[in-house]
């Protein structure tokens, strides 16, 4: 079972809870995961999106492993910069790369901008990391998910063409995610 003697702790991206999405699928699949609320108002808030991130995981007792996916990536680089507690790892799928004006249907890059969202963060996480990158994510091209693993100090996992790794994409259960969390549960993941 994945993070076998820590929490793990879900962190969705802006579009928060998604019924058939793999994380979804996989905090029903683990016993004790928690997975970070929606947020009712400020919904595009970076600082909000942090404080609910921070919230959640002061209210972990003991050793906590994050598995985030797109913006849910960037809302773990920007609380890392001022960590409130000590995290084993975290599993960061296929960050957005909001620096770019993203596809129709998601939030433009100037309300992102004004919402506290640029710069991504380069800064080394205080904890290890896997960064998942898609061959062919609309939100994000691979050499520049490459090059936030890289300064992130992340190892980085080449996903294949999987798209976004959402639902939109053909995606709902991901068994490779579930291995990926045993390594972060299992420190086999080498910084």
């Amino acid at each position: 079972m994945p993070g076998e003697g820590a929490t793990i702790l879900f962190v969705p991206g802006l579009r928060d809870h998604v019924e058939d999405h793999w994380q979804t699928h996989a905090a029903r699949g683990t016993p004790g995961a928690i997975t970070v609320e929606p947020l009712r108002a400020d919904k595009l808030s970076r600082a909000a999106r942090v404080a609910a991130l921070d919230a959640a995981l002061d209210a972990i007792a003991g050793e906590v492993i994050i598995a985030a996916h797109s913006a849910g990536c960037l809302m773990v680089a920007h609380w890392a910069a001022a960590p409130t507690r000590k995290v084993r790892g975290a599993l960061l799928v296929t960050p957005a790369d909001v620096e770019h004006p993203l596809p129709a249907g998601y939030p433009a890059y100037d309300a992102l901008a004004a919402n506290g969202w640029l710069p991504i963060p380069r800064r080394a996480l205080p904890f290890p990391a896997i960064v998942v990158a898609s061959r062919n994510d609309p939100l994000a091209g691979f050499d520049r998910v490459a090059g936030f693993a890289g300064d992130w100090g992340a190892r980085l996992y080449d996903a294949g063409d999987v798209g976004h790794l959402n639902p939109a994409a053909g995606y709902g259960s991901w068994p490779d995610g579930e291995a990926l969390l045993r390594d972060l549960a299992d420190e086999r993941v080498g910084r």
